[in-house]
């Protein structure tokens, strides 16, 4: 379970970070703060070890 829930949280981010890149070179640069924020809630995890999408994974596979 927890192998799957790390596979979710890369994988989100991942479509995060390349949605908000795509977003930023077709639509308006200021959709770029989508890439900042996900590289910033990266970082913070790293220390504080709150991971919204984890929690969010967690609380999926708890109730299915």
């Amino acid at each position: 379970m927890e192998h799957q829930c790390d596979r979710f949280v890369r994988r989100f981010a991942g479509v995060v970070v390349l949605i908000g890149f795509l977003l930023g070179w077709f639509v308006n640069e200021w959709f770029f703060l989508i890439d900042a924020f996900a590289g910033a809630n990266l970082i913070q995890s790293t220390f504080t070890g709150i991971c919204p999408p984890r929690r969010a994974c967690r609380r999926w596979r708890s109730n299915a």
